[in-house]
């Protein structure tokens, strides 16, 4: 499965007299970023001290360490990591800097839209409910947008494919209650957690209500499964993005499917490596799945777990896979174009990116 980069990409001697331009100056947009994943090591870290919590070694001094997926105990030190970063949060103070740090975090990489990935359930029993935990998140999302430097961000809700389907039709009747198409507002509506649990079809009706209420459908498929999981997906939702996605490369069929019924893929580098789906970044099959002709949205998962945010998946299609700087502008565009982003952020990041690729930096 190893990629390398082209022959002319693929050795220092073919950067010489290359413009190689500033990809944290590079406008773009962030479709796949989970709300406690978002942490960087000392927020969470300040938060376990503040609540009198113990930490596990993996968020202290082994941030980005590998859990590999080809056994159940892999998936389940994921987890339970996640899991103890999530313990930390304990009421809206913590919820709301979480919000925004992840969006001056990402204006400072770039980014100038986010749609940041929540389960409200799980911040519920600390402020009251799943309707308040969300209007946090919301209120939230609107004032740091307004901030200098900060990504604008809208909010993806997300179900959790271990818990029952009747409960993400509750959450996307709420995702709906909020949609909205700016700052501040529910823009899509996904399902996450372990892709091998749970029956795809029977959360089909809470995507319907989604549907209706014109968010954009991202269910995660095709990391943990491969491609047969990912046309269960497409058949059962008929989504607009794939939350990963990548496997799809594994059957020229469902790849071209994907293609044909224009669903982008939120492909995040760093966790596929850090989870195993992968043994090395090399073997990330970005370039095959751009050639294909697919919409690719980079993303970065959960920095907090992974240890590397937006910019470093950037970083990594130049260095890794050789990507030009024409074609990582094209990871740009089509990331903003499968975005929920408003228009007038839109067309002025395009124009911007049209500017950074003709812009003379330093090489």
């Amino acid at each position: 499965m190893t990629e390398a980069p082209p022959a002319a990409e693929a050795s220092p001697a073919a950067w010489a007299g290359r413009v190689r331009r500033d990809l944290a100056a590079l406008p773009k947009a962030h479709l796949h970023l989970h709300f406690t994943g978002s942490m960087a090591p000392a927020t969470v870290q300040e938060m376990a001290r503040q609540h009198g919590i113990r930490l596990p070694a993996s968020l202290t001094d082994d941030v980005g360490n590998r859990y590999d997926t080809v056994d159940a105990r892999g998936w389940f030190r994921f987890q339970r990591t996640y899991d103890a970063a999530r313990a930390c949060v304990r009421g809206e103070a913590d919820m709301r800097r979480i919000v925004r740090e992840a969006a001056l975090a990402d204006g400072a990489e770039g980014s100038r839209w986010l749609e940041l990935q929540v389960d409200p359930t799980s911040y519920a029993p600390f402020v009251g409910g799943i309707t308040p935990a969300l209007e946090i998140v919301l209120d939230e999302a609107a004032s740091v947008s307004r901030e200098p430097g900060a990504a604008a961000v809208g909010v993806m809700v997300a179900a959790s494919r271990m818990r029952h389907p009747l409960e993400a039709r509750t959450l996307a009747r709420l995702a709906a209650r909020y949609a909205g198409d700016g700052p501040g507002a529910v823009v899509a509506f996904g399902l996450s957690n372990d892709e091998r649990r749970g029956v795809t079809e029977e959360f089909a009706p809470a995507f319907a209500i989604a549907r209706r209420a014109d968010l954009a459908l991202a269910p995660h498929a095709g990391e943990l499964l491969g491609p047969t999981a990912v046309e269960e997906t497409l058949d059962a939702i008929a989504p607009d993005r794939l939350g990963h996605g990548v496997r799809a490369v594994e059957d020229p069929r469902v790849l071209e499917r994907v293609v044909a019924d224009e669903v982008a893929l939120e492909v995040c580098p760093g966790s596929n490596v850090a989870l195993g789906v992968f043994d090395v970044p090399e073997e990330v099959p970005l370039r095959r799945l751009v050639e294909a002709g697919a919409t690719v949205a980079l993303g970065a998962d959960d920095p907090l777990i992974f240890g590397s945010r937006l910019l470093a998946q950037y970083e990594a299609a130049r260095d890794v896979h050789g990507l030009s700087d024409q074609e990582l502008a094209r990871l740009a565009r089509m990331s903003l174009l499968a975005s929920r982003a408003p228009e007038a952020i839109r067309a002025q990041a395009l124009a911007d990116i049209d500017s950074w690729v003709g812009a003379r930096d330093e090489a």
